[in-house]
């Protein structure tokens, strides 16, 4: 599809109500606002027959998100264009992949000067997120079973592992059970796929300065949940290598979540008005105690692995697929 920021080539058609939006040479008409904040699903009406689409993401009934970016300034403009480039690198089953978009030029009224809007095409998934099946189950006191869990965070862990690949590496900065888009199927394991890229950039930075430590700090604490911040983003060393295993806490923070429906650093904002950053940097877990739930201890000490506070010697993602590769095929059925 295409990749102009030509305001020629997406109109907003005001005619409808502000009801069909173009995106490029492809016509939407906004159906709904979707579960999240600024994003809404939209019907395909008209569509370039000479674009080819890959035929894998093309919707049976011309159905898709679309995220809509309201651009203040040259700053969130250049924010906005960044998270387009990085999301167009990536090309993987378990990665929400960015179909076509667009930045216009609008004018809100007569006496407002004109703003510009960014429409950013994802397919659709109507099931929600990770998080939502994890509300839906903890409300009937239900739990996915060992094989299941296995399953979900295995395709976490190769759409992290296509980012962590890259020359240099990519970090997402922000994997959690809500940037995780599920799609149930009937006698499969669900389909996960890792989407929002907007934190997402090269993971290796070089800190040498105790001003640099706080410029990182500052950033993390803005864009990274607290009960999923990796210890070295809470307090930087002033001299320090940051790498993509910071991604590998979130990723272990979030197997904990798949197992047991929260964070497990999650307890540390509920019990005290204070930060988390105390049990976060001592790796202090605690483990739910309920009957109702219970995993085997190789998925203990599978998430403990990935939370050492120290991250040269947390585990890389590679040697994290390798182990989730075993315990599935351990956990697996005999056929």
């Amino acid at each position: 599809m295409g990749c102009s920021f030509s305001g020629l080539n997406a109109l907003y058609d005001n005619a409808n109500g502000g009801g069909d939006v173009w995106i490029n040479e492809n016509r939407f008409r906004i159906l709904r606002q979707a579960t999240f904040p600024n994003v809404f699903l939209v019907k395909e009406l008209i569509s370039d027959p000479n674009k080819i689409k890959d035929p894998s993401h093309v919707s049976d009934d011309g159905t898709y998100a679309m995220k809509k970016v309201l651009i203040q300034n040259n700053e969130e403009l250049e924010l906005v264009k960044e998270e387009i480039r990085v999301s167009s690198l990536f090309s993987h089953p378990n990665l929400l992949p960015l179909l076509d978009h667009a930045i216009i030029s609008v004018k809100a009224s007569q006496d407002q000067s004109r703003k510009q809007e960014a429409y950013l095409l994802f397919p659709a998934h109507m099931d929600g997120t990770l998080l939502d099946s994890m509300k839906a189950m903890q409300a009937k006191q239900e739990f996915f079973s060992t094989l299941e869990v296995l399953q979900i965070f295995h395709q976490l862990c190769a759409g992290l592992k296509h980012m962590h690949s890259f020359d240099p590496p990519y970090a997402h900065n922000d994997v959690k059970p809500g940037n995780v888009l599920i799609t149930h199927r009937k006698g499969q394991a669900p389909l996960a796929k890792l989407m929002d890229f907007g934190n997402a950039c090269p993971a290796r930075r070089q800190i040498r300065s105790r001003s640099e430590a706080l410029q990182l700090q500052e950033w993390a604490s803005e864009h990274i949940p607290a009960p999923f911040r990796a210890p070295e983003l809470w307090d930087c060393p002033s001299q320090c290598d940051i790498d993509e295993r910071t991604d590998i806490w979130s990723l272990g923070c979030t197997l904990f979540a798949i197992m047991y429906g929260v964070s497990p650093f999650e307890y540390a904002l509920e019990e005290s008005d204070e930060s988390p950053q105390l049990a976060i940097v001592n790796a202090q877990i605690k483990w739910p105690t309920e009957p109702n739930v219970q995993y085997p201890n190789d998925l203990n000490q599978f998430v403990t692995w990935m939370l050492q506070p120290q991250p040269t010697v947390r585990p890389r993602i590679d040697d994290i697929v390798i182990h989730v590769d075993k315990l599935i095929s351990k956990y697996s059925p005999l056929k």
